[in-house]
């Protein structure tokens, strides 16, 4: 219907006024994108700013009353704190781990098996991993037969079973895992073809002055790929700051381990403060901001280049 309706424009439009003059075909095409950017992140976004304004039930003026209480009561510092945590321990490990399965697994004869296997979780979603890792951390009391596999492995060494998922704050690094586990995939591939980039002359250029492999892999590898490296961190980071499913899969946030996103959605849901709500929705899309700044910076550094 869209194609349709653009057609009928683009037909029935006077011609486009030569190079400097406007191009009616691309005006036409863009317009259906741009009217649903308008209508569902636009006006949603300015609907939601406007609720964070008011009370619980969206009916009157409050100020900043809701903000206020996102940085001052304990309950909502504690959340984020933990979407803190998730930023950096969950960026920082992924991002590195992933780089360093590139680089270790670059030009092997066993690369590309190595690579489908790391890259295997990325096709599974974060409910499903949420679920598969459950089982992986399933505690059962002292004498009973451990169904966790960790468990299993842990009192196989004569340790005592962990409710992983209950113990704080052990049970925030171990849903921080899970999104290692399906993002790491996705920082290797990345990473990969941006080392197979770099040119062979440089490194053996690098290697016959004398540097060491270290010196080769910070001095000159690292330095050349920079801009992927930002690429793929600003990238996992929104999607750490976003985090939802996995906390809300695992134990609800109910054990000191909750973020703003699933916070939002129980503020919403199950306490029917509308307000406080849309506050956090405000926040979570003002810290997004900056990162995707940077992304676009770098990406056009990167055309530039």
């Amino acid at each position: 219907m869209a194609t349709a309706v653009s057609e009928r424009v683009v037909a029935t439009a006077p011609p486009s006024r030569g190079r400097q003059g406007i191009s009616w075909w691309a005006l036409a095409w863009i317009a259906p994108a741009v009217i649903l950017l308008l209508v569902f992140f636009i006006y949603s976004l300015g609907q939601t700013i406007w609720w964070s304004f008011q009370n619980a039930d969206s009916t009157r003026l409050v100020g900043l009353r809701n903000y206020v209480q996102v940085f001052t009561q304990p309950g909502l510092l504690d959340v984020l704190k933990n979407n803190l945590l998730w930023l950096v321990l969950g960026t920082v490990l992924t991002v590195g781990l992933g780089l360093v399965v590139a680089v270790l697994v670059d030009r092997v004869k066993i690369e590309s098996i190595i690579k489908s296997t790391l890259f295997i979780p990325m096709a599974i979603s974060f409910v499903g991993a949420s679920i598969i890792w459950r089982f992986v951390y399933a505690y059962v009391p002292a004498g009973q037969t451990q169904i966790g596999l960790l468990n299993a492995i842990w009192t196989s060494f004569g340790g005592q079973p962990v409710p992983w998922l209950t113990t704080t704050p052990i049970n925030i690094f171990c849903e921080i895992v899970i999104m290692i586990w399906l993002q790491t995939g996705f920082a290797m591939v990345v990473l990969s073809a941006a080392i197979k980039g770099v040119s062979t002359e440089i490194i053996e250029a690098a290697r016959l002055d004398g540097a060491s492999e270290r010196q080769l892999f910070f001095g000159v590898i690292v330095p050349m790929i920079r801009g992927s490296i930002i690429t793929v961190a600003t990238t996992i980071a929104i999607v750490t700051l976003k985090i939802f499913d996995i906390i809300f899969v695992t134990t609800g946030g109910r054990f000191h381990d909750d973020v703003v996103a699933n916070r939002m959605f129980h503020e919403m849901n199950q306490f029917f403060n509308d307000g406080r709500a849309a506050a956090l929705a405000s926040l979570l899309f003002l810290s997004v901001v900056p990162i995707m700044y940077i992304n676009l910076r770098n990406f056009r550094r990167q055309q530039v280049e």
